[in-house]
């Protein structure tokens, strides 16, 4: 077999062939992996990508700050409404006392004018002072009281049914009253005792309406805790008034601080007898004075005119007389506080009740 060079040569890179192939393949793959290494380092460090983030810490630290300085901000307009709330509240405290002030001042002037008070009642409802009246021909009794409730004051008949009567004294017991006083006239008829004229009991007419005659009035208490009074030609003028309850009896006495004419009857029959008088101030306080007597022959007890001369000074607005003679009659915290002419109370169809 002639070996020839041109074999050799084709031996040789048959020999050498997969050397060179290997060497190609790891020069190819040496490069590839450098150049995705590389890619890979370019893409971690793309000048856009570092300032968008720069950017977004910027923004971050500002929003930190923003909310540092708002935070700060709340924090003074709460302390400034604190401020100013509490000088407010302090301004209202204020305004609130000098506006009681007058009321005050007015108060410990009617007062001073009835006295120095017994005793008093005071609860969230009522305040209730009883007074001793001296006068030179009888011996009388003052209650001024300041209703602060609705509730604190109203009128009870004497029983379930018309015709039916209590004293004032079972009246106040009965309905648990801290103060009781008889309120209007009465009529009897065939063993029974009605409320005399116009009544009104829980809003409603327990006799239905009359209109007023000769001297006879009305007087009660409207749903805003005010006394009203006078006399009512027709129903709806005392509907007007929206009284809550009331009664009937002659005759008026003070109207708007002026003293009303006593009609001649009554100024002789009786001229002197036990009295029960009920009155307001305008503050709207009310006032009821009682006049003992141990007769109702018309030697003993209170005129008119002095009861009007006495209330004048008392200051009150206006004045209404209620049943008197034997009927006069005063509970305060429980107990008789008059003494009844008939010797014993006597039974009525109506009673003003005050409550604590």
């Amino acid at each position: 077999m002639t070996i020839t060079t041109q074999n050799l040569h084709r031996m040789a890179l048959l020999v050498i062939a997969p050397f060179i192939g290997l060497m190609l393949w790891l020069l190819i793959s040496d490069f590839a992996i450098q150049l995705d290494v590389e890619t890979k380092r370019e893409v971690a460090v793309q000048p856009q990508q570092l300032a968008a983030t720069d950017e977004a810490l910027t923004g971050l630290e500002q929003a930190r700050q923003t909310a540092g300085e708002t935070s700060k901000s709340l924090t003074k307009q709460i302390d400034l409404y604190k401020k100013t709330n509490a000088e407010m509240e302090e301004i209202a405290k204020v305004a609130s006392s000098q506006a009681g002030r007058p009321l005050a001042i007015y108060d410990r002037q009617i007062t001073s004018r009835l006295g120095k008070p017994s005793s008093t009642i005071s609860s969230d409802k009522l305040r209730a002072q009883l007074f001793y009246v001296n006068h030179e021909h009888f011996r009388g009794y003052a209650v001024k009281l300041q209703l602060k409730s609705p509730d604190a004051m109203n009128m009870v008949m004497g029983g379930d049914k018309p015709g039916e009567a209590m004293t004032t004294l079972q009246a106040v017991k009965h309905y648990g009253a801290a103060v009781g006083v008889n309120a209007g006239g009465y009529a009897d008829a065939k063993g029974k005792r009605y409320p005399l004229s116009t009544t009104i009991a829980d809003g409603k007419y327990i006799t239905g309406f009359e209109a007023s005659y000769a001297d006879l009035f009305f007087v009660g208490m409207n749903d805003k805790n005010k006394l009203i009074g006078g006399k009512f030609a027709k129903k709806e003028q005392l509907d007007a008034k929206n009284p809550k309850f009331g009664a009937s009896f002659v005759p008026i006495l003070i109207k708007n601080g002026a003293a009303q004419d006593i009609p001649a009857k009554w100024q002789t029959s009786p001229k002197r007898a036990p009295r029960t008088v009920i009155a307001n101030y305008k503050d709207d306080q009310l006032l009821i004075l009682v006049a003992d007597g141990y007769n109702e022959g018309g030697s003993s007890g209170a005129t008119l005119s002095e009861l009007q001369t006495m209330l004048k000074r008392y200051g009150v607005v206006d004045a209404y007389n209620l049943d008197g003679g034997g009927s006069s009659s005063l509970v305060f915290n429980g107990k008789l506080v008059n003494k009844p002419s008939d010797g014993k109370l006597r039974k009525l169809p109506t009673h003003f009740l005050f409550f604590k």
